[in-house]
């Protein structure tokens, strides 16, 4: 159970704080939510405190473990499917999967895929939200500022 303050992870939405926990009543069930703030997207995100093991949901990587993932982001593997079906199931996997080496996975291959040959609309909104999520996790847990940790994100993994 987290507490209100605890910086924690989604793995669709991306890192927020706790801000409270409230009881709701939705379907005529009342159950205690989480209220997380998304500082990146200046989002509030409600989650079932009874779910979520089940959703992924996460306390944030440590400094260390954030400087060793951005560290790591040199070495990933692009892997482009050609697929376009087959590309999006794989990359929505590892969008839930909630580990930020397979998110980066998803930022690379969709980069170097708009290079060869351009995204969808729906592809390029995933590279949004991908780049969000490892961003907003990277941003909380290194104390840095969004800015600096895209361009250094996105430096990183163009080549």
């Amino acid at each position: 159970m987290f507490r209100v303050g605890d910086k924690i992870v989604h793995p669709m939405h991306g890192a927020g704080i706790v801000e409270s926990i409230v009881e709701n009543k939705i379907d005529g069930v009342i159950r205690e939510y989480y209220v997380m703030r998304l500082p990146v997207r200046a989002m509030v995100v409600m989650i079932p405190t009874h779910n979520c093991g089940e959703i992924g949901v996460r306390p944030i990587a440590d400094r260390k473990q954030a400087q060793q993932i951005l560290a790591g982001l040199t070495e990933i593997q692009a892997e482009v499917e050609q697929n376009w079906n087959r590309r999006y199931r794989e990359n929505m996997e590892r969008l839930k999967s909630g580990n930020l080496l397979e998110v980066a996975k998803v930022i690379k291959s969709l980069m170097l895929r708009d290079t060869e040959r351009g995204l969808s609309n729906g592809e390029r909104k995933m590279l949004h939200s991908a780049k969000e999520i490892l961003i907003s996790e990277l941003v909380l847990a290194l104390e840095e500022p969004f800015e600096r940790i895209e361009d250094q994100v996105t430096a990183t993994l163009s080549k």
